[in-house]
């Protein structure tokens, strides 16, 4: 047989630069079982399970409701209760540094694979995303059940959530392939990631309303990328937020910019994954 199968193997020079996106879909089921194997193994052998993907923005809220909120008395957003604004932030922020966790070190978790077969090595931090989306799912679940309970209905607003969630995934996916990219090359790049991860927390408006930063600021605030998808957010749930268009578009235009550098810096380096690994 002289011709090739959709599945087949051709090894040929120039072929994977050639083919690759093609490769991505190709590999679709590997993205398939790497996604469904990290969920798996996420909360494997813990006492409560997947209950973390709760206790863990819970904890975080009602510490950062007692000190904004309480002791510093912040504003919240419009007639939202306090702790509803600050879950509203919370919950794309810890899917966000969730990614970068993980999607981080997920090649080095992956050695033995990549080392031994060819597929698109991009596969791999983005099953790692993916994980992290579900327990951002199972804490929308926990958003819900507050909005319930203080009785507090969210605005027509809502139906734009998908295009900030759509946002928070290019926020995600664009940082975690730069950082997983050196991460292989610079191994002490695993002591930085949980510094950006924590020193993001608290540049970003998760704790507080974007309002109180002053005008001076706006600007060099504004290229933090998670600094749109948070306001987006609180903007979609909580509807009486005001959404500032400018600061909106920096936002996203350096989300974009970090995709782009993410994924040209990672496929620049991923022919010598195998060897630095």
């Amino acid at each position: 047989m002289n011709e090739f199968r959709d599945w087949d193997i051709v090894i040929a020079p120039g072929r994977s630069e050639k083919n690759y996106w093609k490769d991505l879909w190709r590999f679709r089921e590997l993205f398939y079982i790497l996604s469904w194997r990290d969920i798996k193994v996420r909360y494997k052998q813990t006492v409560i399970g997947a209950a973390w993907a709760i206790i863990r923005p819970t904890l975080t809220m009602v510490v950062f409701t007692f000190v904004f909120g309480k002791v510093a008395k912040l504003p919240s957003e419009g007639t939202a209760p306090y702790a509803l604004m600050v879950f509203a932030g919370l919950l794309p922020w810890q899917f966000f540094s969730s990614s970068l966790s993980e999607a981080s070190n997920s090649l080095l978790g992956n050695t033995n694979l990549i080392t031994k077969v060819y597929f698109p090595r991009m596969i791999i931090p983005a099953s790692a995303v993916i994980t992290s989306f579900v327990d951002f799912s199972i804490s929308f679940g926990l958003l819900v059940l507050m909005m319930i309970g203080y009785q507090f209905v969210p605005s027509w607003h809502i139906v734009f959530l998908p295009l900030f969630l759509l946002l928070a995934f290019g926020a995600s996916f664009g940082v975690s392939l730069f950082l997983t990219a050196l991460n292989v090359k610079y191994r002490d790049f695993r002591y930085i990631i949980p510094f950006i991860v924590q020193f993001g927390l608290y540049i970003s408006p998760v704790g507080f309303s974007s309002s109180i930063v002053p005008e001076q600021w706006k600007f060099l605030y504004a290229c933090n990328p998670m600094v749109s998808v948070i306001d987006g957010f609180r903007w979609c749930i909580l509807g009486e937020v005001h959404l500032e268009w400018n600061t909106l578009l920096i936002s996203v235009g350096v989300t974009i910019l970090f995709l782009i550098i993410g994924v040209h810096y990672f496929r620049r380096t991923e022919k010598s994954f195998a060897d630095n690994i």
